[in-house]
């Protein structure tokens, strides 16, 4: 019995370190430093860094200052926007020209520089809107012209009776 008792107490005092370390820290891998919290890693560099998946059922960002691209609708339908007076939607051709010299839309970061710097979630959220939105103006713009044609089938359809 003895020789058991020390062994008995050191595992109970190992227990207890640990138990009690455990109880000071809860979460393992939280960490906080100079007023910033850390979540899979020991130096967060913002606010709150996550080094992982995160798992969550909504995401609200607020705009905070950056202009939702109704502009694109505003300046082609009235002309001009008020909210971002230099935008102009570009023709397909200046378009096409863009994408084979540079392999990404414009205004989009390329897949090396998302590679490189990664991508901000509203930034990007605003830039693919933007680009819906000149995509259905662009398909606008092809309606129109297949109407045209034909009504031009018809009539000439119409010539040939």
């Amino acid at each position: 019995m003895k020789k058991i008792f020390p062994t008995i107490v050191f595992a109970i005092t190992l227990l207890f370190c640990f138990s009690a370390a455990a109880q000071r820290n809860p979460f393992k891998n939280l960490s906080e430093k100079n007023g910033k919290i850390g979540i899979g890693t020991d130096f967060p560099d913002e606010l709150l860094t996550v080094k992982g998946k995160i798992h969550t059922q909504e995401v609200l960002v607020d705009l905070n200052g950056a202009i939702a691209p109704d502009y694109v609708f505003e300046s082609y339908f009235n002309g001009f926007s008020e909210a971002m007076p230099e935008y102009k939607l570009i023709s397909l051709e200046e378009l096409e020209a863009f994408v084979k010299k540079n392999n990404h839309l414009p205004n989009v970061p390329s897949a090396e520089t998302m590679q490189n710097e990664g991508i901000f979630l509203k930034e990007m959220n605003l830039i693919l809107l933007k680009k819906i939105e000149e995509l259905t103006l662009y398909i606008l713009q092809q309606q129109k012209e297949i109407d045209v044609l034909k009504q031009l089938v018809l009539s000439s359809e119409t010539v040939k009776e």
